[in-house]
């Protein structure tokens, strides 16, 4: 892996909850899942930092 390639959260066990139409492993959005092979480094980073926080307000 390069310093420019971003590893995706994603675990292999896609679950989506309907209400919120998010993946309640990985924390990603139905648009965040279909454009990450698309997104830019910058941009994946950016999803990164999303899903962490959706995570973290989910625990506390």
């Amino acid at each position: 892996m390069t310093a420019e390639q971003v590893p995706s959260p994603c675990s292999g066990v896609c679950r989506l909850d309907d209400a919120s139409e998010m993946c309640v492993d990985c924390r990603r959005t139905l648009d965040e899942i279909a454009g990450w092979s698309r997104f830019s480094p910058f941009e994946k980073r950016r999803v990164l930092e999303d899903c962490l926080s959706r995570l973290r307000s989910t625990v506390d």
